[in-house]
């Protein structure tokens, strides 16, 4: 199998999935435009080649690189990344030098948000009311039909990157005047975010799943620079998984992560937010290996080459990732940290910079059978001083 991998050192973390894929034998094909030389020595025992791009945003110097890889190697069988970033990009690729998975044609109906509300239609999940609007009056009507407060995102967008909430007129006129691009306007839903992640087999059949909660919206970590933690659930909430199953049948969704969003309103209402055809960010791939003791970079490998998963999980652990901001003076050092609930501390580590809006500077991930435990700890680290 010749398995080619967009920016196969991004983020750290995903060279775990190349070198799952050389264990069972793959030829994995690395493209970016990093240096080889850089590359940890796992990496580069895992890659049987490597291509350098001087520009990956060229989209001619990719095909001569993929066509480069089909006249060394033959047929291409798999173009991935993993990343939010490089969907088109690889669906594009597909496309054009057809290739099992997402093709251009798909990508409207997880791109973009609009879309989605028409599939969570189709799987018979409820959204959250909203209106695209391309103009200052469209958003000014969708406002006044939607009513106070609103949020406004990017109708393609990652994260909660130029996400706002809007709560008054002045602060609506404000939005209108900026408006230059598509942008969802949702009304505004109260509540928790909960997720429902996992992997399909290639026949589309879910072959694991988790769900995770998060302290406060990454809307709100993002626009008020604040700290998150969220954390695995040990039962899967019976409506979560029922409306992810119900999306992952809608969208035909084969192969594949997924990681969708919802919120929990304080009335115990299920309503969805977003879909992601990608893993969910950070380190939570990691947080599934914890919570369940499996290693889900070798099991999407077994996947991939033989349409198998053979590890049993029952989330016998809450794992959670906590974040702690540079920008924050806390009371507790990372040496206290360590020294308070190392036996708890299953990994750390700094993020990437471009986590760190959302997610933090540093990372722990801690882990108990004890979800009160595993609040209190998260409550301890981000304790401010």
């Amino acid at each position: 199998m010749n398995f080619v991998f967009l920016s196969p050192d991004f983020p750290p973390n995903y060279r775990n999935f190349c070198q799952r894929l050389r264990d069972f034998d793959v030829n994995v094909l690395g493209l970016g435009d990093s240096w080889h030389d850089g590359f940890s020595p796992a990496l580069k025992g895992a890659l049987t080649e490597y291509y350098r791009a001087a520009n990956m945003l060229s989209y001619d110097e990719l095909v001569r690189a993929l066509g480069y890889f089909t006249h060394r190697y033959g047929k291409l069988d798999r173009v991935e990344s993993l990343n939010e970033f490089w969907l088109e990009t690889e669906a594009r690729l597909r496309t054009d030098f057809n290739v099992p998975g997402f093709k251009t044609a798909d990508l409207p109906w997880f791109k973009r948000k609009s879309e989605m509300k028409s599939m969570f239609a189709k799987a018979g999940v409820e959204c959250a009311p909203g209106r695209l609007v391309r103009t200052p009056a469209q958003a000014i009507k969708a406002a006044g039909e939607l009513g106070f407060p609103v949020v406004a995102k990017p109708d393609v967008g990652v994260g909660a990157t130029l996400t706002y909430k809007i709560a008054s007129e002045q602060e609506l006129d404000d939005f209108a005047r900026q408006l230059n691009a598509d942008y969802m306007l949702e009304a505004y839903i109260a509540g928790a975010i909960q997720t429902f992640d996992g992997l399909t087999d290639q026949h589309g059949h879910i072959v694991f799943y988790t769900s995770h909660q998060y302290s406060k919206g990454v809307m709100e970590v993002v626009n008020e620079d604040d700290d998150v933690y969220y954390y695995s659930l040990r039962q899967i909430p019976p409506d979560i998984e029922q409306a992810g199953r119900s999306i992952v049948r809608a969208y035909g969704i084969a192969e594949r992560f997924f990681h969708f969003e919802f919120f929990r309103t304080p009335e115990g209402k299920l309503v969805a937010l977003e879909v992601n055809m990608r893993p969910p960010g950070g380190m939570t791939t990691d947080m599934f290996n914890y919570a369940n003791d499996i290693d889900i970079y070798h099991e999407w490998a077994n996947v991939v080459v033989n349409n198998r998963f053979e590890s049993a999980f029952s989330w016998p652990y809450h794992c959670c990732f906590v974040g702690r901001k540079s920008t924050k003076r806390y009371r507790h050092s990372h040496d206290e940290i360590l020294a308070a609930w190392g036996e708890h501390i299953a990994y750390h580590q700094p993020m990437m910079g471009v986590f760190r809006q959302a997610m933090g500077d540093y990372g722990y991930l801690v882990r108990s059978p004890d979800l009160d435990e595993i609040v209190a700890m998260a409550g301890w680290m981000q304790e401010k001083g």
